[in-house]
């Protein structure tokens, strides 16, 4: 009911702006306030005049909608449709007169200003509520003091594009918001500067920062906090010395959020500033994905995620929950990792269905009465141990969580009647040269067997390392950096492929949906183009830098060595794979090997790594892998020749 109101007045205002321009201009048309419509012997006074035209008016009005835009709210392509509505008013009101009378009793000069005065008087009017929104007529205020002028906020700096200062100072005004005062505008493009953006100046370029804290300094108004409105990695010229200087100087570092993080908004929402991550700027451009297929697929299903405490496992519970998801289950073998996102789903989703499972994949009969129990849809299976150095160590453990566990989720999968599976790899699966690639790729191969007739789809996601997920060379970096040092990095020319636990997570996702359509007889095995590698060198070098340090004098560069089954650099195609165009910047692998792994090849691998044999256990599992990779044959009775996909 307030809401029909509201739309009522703000017609009627529409209509009362109208009905006085037409007896303005009528005024001055006629040039005198006696007598008015009184030329020869009128059919129409001007009351009737005044009447038809506003009746005209608030028609438009209402055609036009002009009743659900707000006042407060009101922009540039407000004010042309409501020039339109006055050009239209004005031209059906002087069709209408002449129907009625020729027109004869109507000066031709007040339709021209009736709707010059119609469109100013109704611009003018939500201009003035749109500044007292957004507090612009403060400036104005004669009895302020000059306490109440003093900026209230620390001050703050804006660095990047002015159309994104201009959205951000505009929220801000509106929202009411004095956290901050800013101080001034840092942008790309040197052409900008000396602009102002709603009363705050472009005080210098990116590639002038110094300068402009230089300025701001000697003004007595050097910034608290920095607001980088872009992605950090997207603003050309920001260098790892700049950040790490602005860090060592006490100033905190903040951003808005990226279009990843706006997981629960449909559009987009300003949401609060948070504190910049060094990995930010060390980054590419952030992977953004079509969310739609992925919402359609996940909302109202039954969703299990195994690994659901870890980096990625717990992601992929967030992601899945802002969707809409039916019920979903935790499951994971660690008590603690289970609790704390067990935890944070029930304060941030209340009324989601959720079941948390303590269960460990290697135990095949507890993970099938789990699943039948659930009785999920959708399968993400994340749990896994990752570590290259630690399973190096502990290969048996390596089989049969990697792979035993993988088959025994595949099998639970089937067996519950979930319509999807999807396995979460590595990018170490291809041409493994470790342990823990060897069981990753391998398990891809139990993954791309289990695809059969009875509708049932699987999938497996490659991919990179994961910026700050646990154990990642980032959090390792920032330890020995606040311990003072040194950084060690293992040679001075290894090189990763390097993405966010986001970007992997709704990767994750997109390959579900992706695996869903279509008619595919065979499992998908998805990769993301994560662009050029990175060297760890580089890697470590900048985060000291971004740290206020000097690499070499304040923090040593310490090289240990290549450990066991590391490679220098990773590839992210096999010599038996191709891949394909699948979606933006996602591409699907096509493999060309011919052995499809049964239970009877995993038997003896399996009874060799519960004795505890690493040796005989290593042999096992990389003969198997290269029977995939087609560098050996396999012989009967185990093994089985399909057509490649």
């Amino acid at each position: 009911m307030p809401r029909m109101a509201f739309r009522v007045q703000t017609i009627l205002a529409d209509v009362a702006i109208a009905a006085a321009a037409f007896v303005v201009a009528y005024t001055i048309a006629v040039g005198r306030w006696s007598n008015l419509g009184i030329v020869g012997e009128p059919v129409l006074i001007v009351a009737q005049y005044t009447l038809l035209y506003s009746v005209i008016a608030g028609g438009f009005t209402v055609m036009f909608r002009r009743e659900l835009s707000p006042w407060r709210y009101a922009s540039i392509p407000d004010a042309l449709v409501l020039a339109r509505t006055a050009v239209l008013t004005a031209g059906v009101f002087l069709l209408a007169v002449w129907v009625l009378d020729r027109a004869s009793t109507l000066p031709r000069s007040a339709l021209a200003l009736a709707a010059a005065f119609q469109m100013f008087g109704a611009v003018a009017v939500r201009i003035a509520r749109r500044a007292l929104h957004e507090h612009a007529l403060d400036i104005l205020a004669p009895l302020r003091t000059i306490t109440d002028r003093t900026p209230r906020g620390p001050s703050l700096l804006l660095i990047g594009p002015p159309a994104l200062a201009e959205t951000y100072l505009r929220n801000t005004a509106r929202g009411h918001d004095s956290s901050y005062t800013p101080v001034g505008i840092v942008g790309p493009d040197p052409r900008d500067v000396g602009q102002q953006v709603r009363g705050v100046c472009i005080i210098e370029s990116l590639q002038n920062l110094e300068a402009a804290l230089a300025d701001l300094r000697r003004w007595n108004r050097y910034p608290r906090a920095v607001l980088f409105l872009d992605e950090p990695a997207r603003l050309k010229g920001l260098t790892a010395d700049q950040v790490g200087r602005l860090k060592s100087d006490g100033i905190r570092l903040l951003r808005m959020p990226g279009i990843i993080e706006l997981r629960q908004h449909d559009g987009v929402t300003l949401v609060p500033m948070r504190e910049i991550s060094v990995e930010e700027l060390l980054a590419r451009d952030p992977i953004e994905l079509d969310r739609r297929p992925i919402a359609n697929l996940i909302r109202g299903r039954r969703v299990l995620i195994t690994g659901a405490g870890g980096s990625i496992g717990a992601e992929l519970c967030r992601q899945v929950s802002s969707f809409g998801c039916a019920h979903i289950t935790l499951l994971d073998v660690s008590e603690t990792s289970l609790f704390e996102i067990d935890r944070e789903l029930g304060e941030t989703y209340p009324k989601l269905s959720r079941n948390a499972v303590l269960c460990d994949v290697r135990n095949a009969r507890r993970v099938a009465d789990a699943f039948m129990a659930e009785k999920p849809d959708i399968v993400f299976h994340a749990a896994a141990l990752k570590h290259v150095s630690m399973v190096e160590r502990h290969p048996c453990e390596g089989v049969l969580t990697n792979v035993i566990g993988t088959w025994n989720v595949a099998e639970a999968a089937r067996a519950c009647g979930a319509a999807q599976m999807v396995l979460i790899s590595t990018d170490k699966a291809v041409d493994p040269t470790n342990v823990m690639g060897a069981t990753k790729r391998l398990a891809e191969a139990v993954i791309q067997a289990q695809q059969g007739d009875d509708g049932a789809r699987f999938a497996a996601v490659r991919f990179g390392n994961v910026l700050g997920s646990a154990g990642s060379v980032v959090p390792i970096f920032k330890s020995q950096i606040e311990r003072g040092g040194p950084v060690t990095v293992t040679h001075q020319d290894m090189t990763r492929f390097f993405m966010t636990i986001p970007e992997a997570s709704q990767l994750v996702l997109h390959a579900t949906a992706a695996s869903a359509e279509g008619e595919a007889s065979h499992a998908r095995l998805f990769l993301l183009e994560m662009g050029e590698p990175v060297r760890i060198m580089d890697l470590a070098r900048q985060m000291i830098a971004l740290s206020g340090r000097v690499p070499g004098r304040d923090i040593e560069i310490e090289i240990t060595g290549l450990r066991p089954g590391e490679k220098l650099t990773e590839a992210l195609l096999d010599e038996t794979e191709r891949s394909v165009p699948c979606a933006p910047q996602v591409m699907e692998v096509i493999s060309s090997s011919a052995l499809r792994i049964t239970r009877g090849h995993l038997e003896e691998l399996e009874a060799l790594a519960e004795r505890g044999d690493v040796d005989a256990v290593r042999r096992a599992l990389f003969d198997l892998v290269s029977q995939i990779r087609g560098e050996k044959a396999g012989g009967p009775p185990n093994l089985r020749v399909v057509a490649g996909g």
